[in-house]
């Protein structure tokens, strides 16, 4: 029976059982999609990602979650990254290595950086991605937007939009007035999977200025719909959506922050975020975190 290496990798923490855990699959050239598809469903977990050979790239990857494959996602190419690293796949060239990786969307750089201590061994510091140049999309309004959650149009942050913002995969953007709005938020499973099937968003990330803890600027809630997670321990892609909306409408002072997401479902997760270009015409976002290694083993098939 073939059997394939894999690793389950907690991404924007540094330590394990934190973060968003994603499993890896490595060799995966002769996985076809359905196959793919039954593994995502099998781990359970947010992102599932199989590493491949890329003619474009130094290393080819496609994502799914338990439903269906997503173009571009963030804690799998945290994850990702650190798993070539951590299996001896990649090698590091110093403190600051450069690869890219050919995903749905195309090819997308990440930047390691790597510090050494004591023992002189170089080790990763952080993994920071280059997401695609923001596309701003869709406007919806409030009324139909915060009931989905179980929120009032008083809930939604005034003066500024309710819109689905892409970096590589299109996420609504619902910004509201604080971290008591987002304890109350809730989906209403049916309205919202019927509102979603003639949207433009794949997922709907809700948020608001103020972390929750001295170190972070803005805290999030990201939901799913069965047979995918309900909530999202950490979103990196919607991270990245979320800077270029904050940047895009004056909410952000300074283009880099500390984005903090999960805390509420005992798996905290901070990202280091930098946005680039100015207000009216940005070119990317950078969204960047560490990584721990959880599991290492073989799929058999």
């Amino acid at each position: 029976m073939p059997t394939y290496p894999f690793m389950q990798v907690d991404a924007f923490t540094d330590r394990p059982l934190g973060g968003n855990p994603c499993a890896i699959l490595f060799e995966a050239e002769n996985l076809d999609e359905a196959t793919m598809q039954a593994i995502a469903k099998e781990m359970n977990l947010s992102e599932t990602a199989f590493v491949r050979r890329s003619a474009v790239a130094d290393f080819g990857v496609r994502y799914f979650t338990p439903a269906e494959e997503i173009p571009l996602a963030g804690h799998p190419t945290i994850a990702t990254t650190f798993a070539l690293v951590d299996s001896g796949r990649l090698a590091l060239t110093g403190e600051h290595t450069r690869i890219t990786l050919e995903l749905k969307v195309g090819p997308i750089m990440v930047d390691i950086y790597a510090s050494r201590p004591e023992s002189n061994e170089l080790v990763i510091e952080r993994i920071v991605m280059t997401q695609k140049k923001p596309a701003f999309l869709k406007t919806y309004a409030p009324a139909d937007i915060m009931p989905l959650f179980g929120l009032t149009l008083e809930d939604a942050l005034p003066g500024v939009p309710i819109q689905t913002v892409s970096t590589g995969t299109p996420q609504l953007m619902v910004p509201v007035r604080g971290h008591n709005v987002l304890r109350r938020a809730q989906v209403n499973l049916a309205a919202y999977a019927e509102f979603r099937a003639a949207a433009d968003f794949f997922s709907p990330h809700l948020f608001c200025l103020g972390g929750v803890t001295a170190a972070g600027q803005t805290f999030a809630r990201h939901f799913g719909t069965p047979p995918d997670l309900m909530e999202d321990p950490f979103t990196g892609s919607a991270t990245g959506g979320m800077a270029a909306y904050l940047w895009r409408y004056g909410l952000l002072e300074q283009p880099t922050f500390i984005a903090e997401q999960g805390h509420w479902l005992g798996r905290p997760g901070q990202a280091t975020v930098e946005i680039v270009g100015p207000r009216d015409d940005i070119e990317t976002v950078k969204v960047g975190g560490g990584a721990a290694t959880i599991v290492r083993g073989e799929l058999v098939l």
